[in-house]
């Protein structure tokens, strides 16, 4: 029997985006599907486009803006399927998105989330940097794709067509098996946004989970409309939540030692924006960090120390990605 596929979108006053995109999801070739719109308490008369333009659509309606994570999980509390796929909502799909996903999801019981090859919607022959052929994380914890190193993208040619087990997958298109999502609890909600998914992708391998790049899948990912890469405050969540997915998925023994070095690499991009003057990004590290430290002992609750030998995760970049 097919497996069902609930495609969750999660829409923050993106009407435009709906309007846009949600047309190529409706167009998907995949059987046993259902299209889901959360909306987080948009004010654009979003909901109501989608009331009247689709009425058969279900539409799951918070009363408040619970970011990503949180978003998410009271969600697919409510959806009952397969698979989960979180997908933005300024993604365009292509007709046969779905189908090879789970093929390859279907032939491996261990492997618990996958992504498909994420290109740019602006520039369809160049990867995107939301995932680009699936994430990849250094010996310090700084996650890249294949596709796309920091600001640096990539031309699709071709080079990355293999499928590939990887360290994480994209929450732009995110496949996840609804039992594997149930065992870890879904995204932890404290990150408001920015990294959950890598955070969730490391929890499930620690557990033994695969996370796989799909590569015969294609989105086209717009990107940045939830927070612009010249957001301070996109900066703070970063270098916050990079921390705290420390915090929690390192194994005890190492984690502390990997954390004292991200800090003196953090406190490098500090003196860089200090010397170029961009005191609102030096502000969004420090209070990074602040609070990083300030929420240890509740973050403490959520350590793994069973967690598996860092290194040893497929997908780990056993150098510095920055030195590379």
């Amino acid at each position: 029997m097919l497996k069902k596929v609930a495609v969750v979108i999660l829409n923050w006053n993106g009407k435009q985006l709906l309007e846009q995109f949600l047309p190529t999801v409706l167009s998907s070739s995949y059987a046993n599907l259902e299209i889901i719109i959360v909306d987080n308490a948009s004010t654009d008369n979003s909901v109501q486009f989608i009331e009247s333009k689709y009425p058969s659509l279900r539409i799951i309606k918070h009363t408040q803006n619970h970011g990503f994570a949180k978003g998410y999980n009271l969600a697919l509390k409510q959806i009952e399927a397969d698979y989960y796929v979180l997908l933005n909502s300024d993604v365009e799909v292509t007709t046969n998105w779905i189908e090879p996903i789970i093929e390859v999801m279907e032939a491996d019981e261990n492997i618990a989330a996958a992504q498909p090859k994420i290109k740019s919607q602006k520039n369809k022959s160049q990867f995107e940097y939301a995932g680009a052929a699936g994430g990849f994380i250094d010996m310090h914890a700084y996650p890249f794709c294949r596709g796309r190193i920091f600001d640096e993208v990539e031309n699709d040619q071709g080079q990355y067509n293999e499928n590939l087990e990887v360290f994480w997958a994209s929450g732009a298109a995110l496949f996840i098996k609804s039992k594997c999502w149930h065992e870890v609890n879904g995204l932890d909600e404290d990150f408001f946004a920015h990294m959950e998914e890598i955070d969730l992708c490391w929890r499930l391998k620690n557990k033994g989970y695969k996370i796989i790049g799909v590569m015969n899948a294609e989105v086209y990912h717009v990107g940045g409309a939830s927070l612009e890469a010249s957001s301070p405050f996109k900066t703070y969540l970063n270098f916050r939540n990079n921390l705290i997915m420390m915090q929690k998925n390192l194994p005890q023994g190492d984690r502390e030692m990997r954390l004292i070095v991200r800090f003196f690499l953090d406190f490098i991009a500090w003196l860089r924006f200090l010397f170029q003057g961009k005191t609102a990004f030096l502000k969004a590290i420090s209070k990074a960090h602040y609070h990083f430290l300030r929420d240890w002992t509740k973050n403490s609750v959520k350590m793994n120390n069973q967690a598996k030998p860092f290194l040893q995760h497929k997908g780990v970049y056993k150098h510095s990605i920055i030195i590379a």
